[in-house]
Parts: C-alpha cells; structure tokens; sequence
C-alpha cells in the first residue's frame, strides 16, 4: 500500500472542477484505489505506522515548512523513521522541503521570489544516475509553483537536479527518499490557474504572468517519475 500524505489543499476552484493533490497525484501514478491510502495530515490526530506501507509520497500544500505549524512538524520524525527503515519516499514541493527539514535542511522564501510555470530543470551528474530520475533528459521541463525553497540540503543529501532560479530542484537522502521541488503531478491547466491565482504577487516581484501563462506546457515526465516512484515501491514491497 501506498501512503499519500495530503499536507493540504489546491485552490477551491480547481478542487471543485478537478480534484485535489491527492487525485493527481494518484492519476499520474496510475494507481488503483485498491493499492493506496490518503491521509489528510493537517486533519488526523496521529500518522499511523509504517508497518505494511509500500512507499510514501508527501503531496504540495499551500502552508509554509518554516510556519512549524503542529501538524507539520509532527510528520517530519515519522519521515526520519520512514528514511531509516528503507520505506521509498518522495516529497513534492512542500514535501520536498519538509523532507529536507526533518533532515536538517534549512527552508526559507526564495530569495528570487516565487517560482511559477513551465520551467527547464538540469540533472546534475549524481541525477543522470540515479535510480528515480536518471531515465529523464539530462534538461527536462518541469512544473512549479512554489514560493519557499530548500536553501541549504541536509549534510547526507545528494543533489540531483537544480535551475538558475532554485539550486536545490531535487536530492536523494539514502538509496530510496527523494524530494523533488517541481510537481510531477500537474499539467498545464493547472499550471496556468495557479498563475492566474498568484497574478498580482508575480507581477510586484517584476515577473510576467501572461509569459508564464503563455509557456505553459504539458508533458509526459511528470507521469513518468512518479509511475517508476510507484514501481520502486511495489519491487521493494
């Protein structure tokens, strides 16, 4: 079984019209109902025990890492133990980042301000090798939208992945936990909603919301990582 930790919800409206993190995530992966569970975190008194969970993916939210909200912060000793016992895990975006912190990463707001769009992310030699990622382009497109970034990766994190505007795009700790910044899980429609949300902050950071509107593109890699995330876990299980 794989575990999805919803840390949170997308925007109201998309939610109405085409689900939340869960569902695509869930949809990437083409996972049946049968083979995973969702836990709302921000919602659920305890996270339950690792025994018999496949792998763990640890979805976006629209919180802050460094706001330590409870709920949060309790996950990350439950993530430590998941990376210690081999249990695959991958972090999007807020999960890359609070993966990163329960490793002792240092989190904080990037200090080129948000990063939104169709984006060209760079494997680093480390992540044309590595198990998850290396079947990509050595430059592949990525989906962002993200405010906070990891600034500094914890001191057994393998740097994967980075751009000219994150440095930090993906890391490996171990054989079987990574975190990507990026989301594997959205498409292009989501992309542009999500700009058109964050229209007025991008344009007073001096961005281009009609350019990252206009770029916006779908891709099948996203499907393709988070499909071999799924087919780790199951030859692992």
């Amino acid at each position: 079984m794989v575990l999805i930790l919803k840390m949170g919800s997308t925007l109201p409206s998309l939610r109405e019209r085409r689900g939340d993190f869960e569902d695509w995530i869930a949809r990437g992966a083409s996972l049946q109902p049968a083979e995973f569970h969702v836990i709302d975190v921000p919602s659920v008194p305890a996270l339950p025990p690792l025994d018999g969970a496949a792998g763990v993916i640890v979805s976006g939210s629209h919180a802050m890492v460094t706001e330590r909200r409870d709920w949060s912060e309790r996950t990350a000793p439950w993530l430590r133990a998941a990376v210690s016992r081999g249990v695959p895990v991958l972090g999007i975006c807020y999960g890359h980042q609070l993966l990163a912190h329960a490793h002792g990463g240092e989190i904080g707001n990037n200090p080129k301000g948000r990063e939104f769009g169709t984006v060209q992310v760079e494997l680093d030699q480390a992540g044309r090798a590595d198990e998850l990622l290396g079947q990509l382009p050595g430059a592949f497109p990525a989906h962002e939208g993200h405010t906070q970034s990891v600034l500094r990766l914890p001191h057994e994190a393998v740097r994967l992945a980075s751009n000219a505007w994150d440095g930090n795009q993906a890391f490996r700790i171990g054989a079987r936990a990574w975190g990507v910044q990026f989301h594997p899980e959205f498409d292009a429609g989501i992309v542009r909603e999500y700009v058109r949300h964050y229209r007025a902050d991008l344009s007073a950071e001096g961005q281009d919301p009609d350019a990252l509107e206009r770029t916006a593109a779908d891709n099948p890699l996203g499907g393709v990582i988070l499909r071999r995330f799924v087919r780790l876990c199951r030859r692992e299980g």
